[in-house]
Protein backbone atom coordinates (compact mmCIF):
# COMPACT_ATOMS: atom_id res chain seq x y z
CA UNK A 1 0.00 0.00 0.00
CA UNK A 2 1.25 3.66 -0.73
CA UNK A 3 -0.30 6.99 -0.78
CA UNK A 4 -1.59 8.56 -3.48
CA UNK A 5 -3.79 11.10 -5.18
CA UNK A 6 -7.19 9.64 -5.58
CA UNK A 7 -8.81 10.56 -9.07
CA UNK A 8 -12.51 12.32 -9.68
CA UNK A 9 -14.52 9.14 -9.36
CA UNK A 10 -12.85 7.61 -5.66
CA UNK A 11 -13.41 11.13 -4.57
CA UNK A 12 -16.59 10.80 -5.49
CA UNK A 13 -17.15 7.73 -3.86
CA UNK A 14 -16.12 8.50 0.27
CA UNK A 15 -18.30 10.40 2.35
CA UNK A 16 -16.87 13.30 4.53
CA UNK A 17 -16.79 10.59 7.51
CA UNK A 18 -14.71 8.28 5.28
CA UNK A 19 -12.56 11.29 4.56
CA UNK A 20 -11.69 12.33 8.28
CA UNK A 21 -10.94 8.69 9.49
CA UNK A 22 -8.52 8.81 6.92
CA UNK A 23 -7.04 11.31 8.50
CA UNK A 24 -7.06 10.55 11.74
CA UNK A 25 -5.59 7.04 10.23
CA UNK A 26 -2.70 8.76 8.78
CA UNK A 27 -1.82 10.77 11.67
CA UNK A 28 -1.91 7.60 14.00
CA UNK A 29 0.86 6.42 11.03
CA UNK A 30 2.89 9.24 11.54
CA UNK A 31 2.90 9.27 15.11
CA UNK A 32 3.69 5.89 15.42
CA UNK A 33 6.34 5.90 12.58
CA UNK A 34 4.76 3.63 9.75
CA UNK A 35 4.66 6.35 7.30
CA UNK A 36 3.16 4.76 3.75
CA UNK A 37 6.11 4.80 0.59
CA UNK A 38 5.56 7.93 -1.58
CA UNK A 39 6.27 7.63 -5.42
CA UNK A 40 6.52 11.23 -6.21
CA UNK A 41 6.89 10.76 -9.95
CA UNK A 42 3.90 8.94 -9.93
CA UNK A 43 2.09 11.41 -8.27
CA UNK A 44 3.20 14.01 -10.50
CA UNK A 45 2.06 12.46 -13.58
CA UNK A 46 -1.58 11.37 -12.04
CA UNK A 47 -1.71 14.75 -11.10
CA UNK A 48 -0.52 16.60 -14.09
CA UNK A 49 -4.03 17.11 -15.89
CA UNK A 50 -6.06 17.42 -12.80
CA UNK A 51 -6.21 17.34 -8.96
CA UNK A 52 -8.78 15.58 -6.41
CA UNK A 53 -7.57 16.64 -3.11
CA UNK A 54 -10.10 14.68 -0.56
CA UNK A 55 -9.54 17.52 2.40
CA UNK A 56 -8.35 21.14 2.52
CA UNK A 57 -6.76 22.15 6.10
CA UNK A 58 -5.63 25.99 7.17
CA UNK A 59 -3.07 26.00 9.22
CA UNK A 60 -0.48 28.04 11.16
CA UNK A 61 2.74 28.80 9.43
CA UNK A 62 4.81 27.34 12.11
CA UNK A 63 7.59 24.81 10.19
CA UNK A 64 7.21 22.58 12.45
CA UNK A 65 3.37 22.08 11.42
CA UNK A 66 3.11 20.27 8.34
CA UNK A 67 0.17 19.06 6.96
CA UNK A 68 1.21 16.64 4.49
CA UNK A 69 3.44 15.13 6.76
CA UNK A 70 1.23 15.55 9.94
CA UNK A 71 -1.18 13.03 7.67
CA UNK A 72 0.57 10.98 6.35
CA UNK A 73 -0.36 12.48 2.54
CA UNK A 74 1.20 12.74 -0.65
CA UNK A 75 1.14 14.95 -3.68
CA UNK A 76 -2.70 16.05 -4.99
CA UNK A 77 -4.22 14.47 -1.78
CA UNK A 78 -4.65 17.61 0.37
CA UNK A 79 -5.04 21.70 -0.13
CA UNK A 80 -3.10 23.29 2.62
CA UNK A 81 -4.05 27.28 3.35
CA UNK A 82 -1.33 28.46 5.62
CA UNK A 83 -1.48 31.89 8.37
CA UNK A 84 -0.06 32.88 11.42
CA UNK A 85 -2.53 31.82 14.20
CA UNK A 86 -4.69 29.97 11.57
CA UNK A 87 -7.23 32.58 11.73
CA UNK A 88 -10.04 33.40 9.13
CA UNK A 89 -10.38 36.30 6.65
CA UNK A 90 -11.89 36.96 3.27
CA UNK A 91 -9.66 35.17 1.32
CA UNK A 92 -8.85 32.05 3.17
CA UNK A 93 -12.84 31.72 3.03
CA UNK A 94 -12.66 32.00 -0.49
CA UNK A 95 -9.67 29.46 -1.07
CA UNK A 96 -11.72 27.36 1.49
CA UNK A 97 -14.89 27.43 -0.58
CA UNK A 98 -12.82 27.15 -3.80
CA UNK A 99 -11.57 23.55 -2.35
CA UNK A 100 -14.44 22.28 -1.37
CA UNK A 101 -17.55 23.59 -3.35
CA UNK A 102 -15.02 23.63 -6.95
CA UNK A 103 -13.03 20.80 -6.19
CA UNK A 104 -14.74 18.61 -3.88
CA UNK A 105 -12.80 18.22 -1.14
CA UNK A 106 -14.87 16.24 1.97
CA UNK A 107 -13.38 17.80 4.85
CA UNK A 108 -12.34 21.30 6.17
CA UNK A 109 -9.84 20.90 9.18
CA UNK A 110 -9.11 24.13 11.37
CA UNK A 111 -5.19 23.09 12.52
CA UNK A 112 -3.99 24.80 15.67
CA UNK A 113 -0.65 23.68 17.55
CA UNK A 114 0.89 23.59 20.81
CA UNK A 115 3.42 26.47 21.39
CA UNK A 116 2.26 28.58 19.03
CA UNK A 117 3.83 31.99 18.29
CA UNK A 118 1.10 33.51 17.17
CA UNK A 119 -0.37 32.97 20.31
CA UNK A 120 2.38 34.05 22.35
CA UNK A 121 2.44 37.27 20.71
CA UNK A 122 -0.94 37.92 21.08
CA UNK A 123 -1.27 37.02 24.92
CA UNK A 124 2.18 39.38 25.53
CA UNK A 125 0.69 42.00 23.01
CA UNK A 126 3.37 42.29 20.73
CA UNK A 127 3.55 45.26 18.47
CA UNK A 128 5.33 45.47 15.70
CA UNK A 129 4.88 46.51 12.18
CA UNK A 130 2.28 44.35 10.19
CA UNK A 131 2.57 41.31 12.58
CA UNK A 132 0.52 43.22 15.13
CA UNK A 133 -2.43 43.95 12.40
CA UNK A 134 -2.18 39.99 12.27
CA UNK A 135 -2.59 39.11 15.63
CA UNK A 136 -5.61 41.36 16.10
CA UNK A 137 -8.38 38.70 15.55
CA UNK A 138 -6.52 36.37 18.29
CA UNK A 139 -7.33 38.90 20.84
CA UNK A 140 -10.78 37.56 21.28
CA UNK A 141 -9.24 33.91 22.15
CA UNK A 142 -7.08 35.42 24.64
CA UNK A 143 -9.94 37.27 26.04
CA UNK A 144 -12.24 34.44 25.99
CA UNK A 145 -9.76 32.17 27.98
CA UNK A 146 -8.87 34.71 30.50
CA UNK A 147 -12.58 34.33 31.61
CA UNK A 148 -12.26 31.14 31.98
CA UNK A 149 -9.13 31.05 33.32
CA UNK A 150 -7.76 34.49 35.50
CA UNK A 151 -4.84 35.96 36.39
CA UNK A 152 -1.66 37.58 34.94
CA UNK A 153 -0.80 35.47 31.69
CA UNK A 154 2.40 35.94 29.52
CA UNK A 155 3.64 33.77 26.99
CA UNK A 156 5.78 31.88 29.53
CA UNK A 157 2.03 29.88 30.99
CA UNK A 158 2.17 27.18 28.68
CA UNK A 159 -1.24 26.12 29.96
CA UNK A 160 -2.63 29.41 29.17
CA UNK A 161 -1.30 29.71 25.73
CA UNK A 162 -2.59 26.31 24.10
CA UNK A 163 -5.89 27.22 25.90
CA UNK A 164 -5.88 30.39 23.60
CA UNK A 165 -4.83 28.07 20.63
CA UNK A 166 -7.47 26.06 21.79
CA UNK A 167 -10.10 28.53 21.96
CA UNK A 168 -8.88 30.53 18.63
CA UNK A 169 -9.39 26.74 16.40
CA UNK A 170 -13.28 26.53 17.80
CA UNK A 171 -13.43 30.69 16.79
CA UNK A 172 -11.89 29.93 13.61
CA UNK A 173 -14.44 26.77 12.97
CA UNK A 174 -16.95 29.22 13.85
CA UNK A 175 -16.30 32.09 11.86
CA UNK A 176 -16.21 29.73 9.02
CA UNK A 177 -20.03 28.67 9.26
CA UNK A 178 -21.01 32.07 9.95
CA UNK A 179 -19.34 34.04 7.11
CA UNK A 180 -19.37 31.30 4.30
CA UNK A 181 -22.61 30.59 3.33
CA UNK A 182 -20.85 27.94 0.92
CA UNK A 183 -19.59 25.85 3.00
CA UNK A 184 -22.47 26.17 5.81
CA UNK A 185 -24.98 24.85 3.54
CA UNK A 186 -22.83 22.61 1.89
CA UNK A 187 -22.35 21.43 6.16
CA UNK A 188 -26.08 21.26 6.46
CA UNK A 189 -26.63 18.85 3.69
CA UNK A 190 -24.11 16.25 4.40
CA UNK A 191 -21.79 17.22 1.67
CA UNK A 192 -18.40 18.18 4.05
CA UNK A 193 -17.55 18.53 7.80
CA UNK A 194 -15.84 21.25 9.19
CA UNK A 195 -13.91 20.41 12.00
CA UNK A 196 -11.36 21.71 14.32
CA UNK A 197 -8.03 20.54 15.49
CA UNK A 198 -5.06 20.59 17.82
CA UNK A 199 -1.28 18.99 16.71
CA UNK A 200 0.96 18.62 19.93
CA UNK A 201 4.24 19.32 19.04
CA UNK A 202 6.12 16.86 21.48
CA UNK A 203 3.81 14.31 20.43
CA UNK A 204 2.68 14.60 16.99
CA UNK A 205 -0.66 13.79 17.74
CA UNK A 206 -3.36 15.66 16.58
CA UNK A 207 -6.66 16.01 18.39
CA UNK A 208 -10.02 16.76 17.18
CA UNK A 209 -11.73 19.39 19.26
Amino acid sequence: MEKRPLSKEELLQLTPQEVLERLRAGNERYVRGGILPHDAAAARERTATGQHPYAVVLGCIDSRVVPEMIFDAGLGELFVVRIAGNIVNRDILGSLEYACAVTGSKVVVVLGHTSCGAVKGAVDGVVLGNLSGALRPLQLAVEKTARLLPGDHTSADKVFVDSVARKNVHISVDDIRRQSQVLREMEQRGEIIIAGAMYDHLTGKVSWE
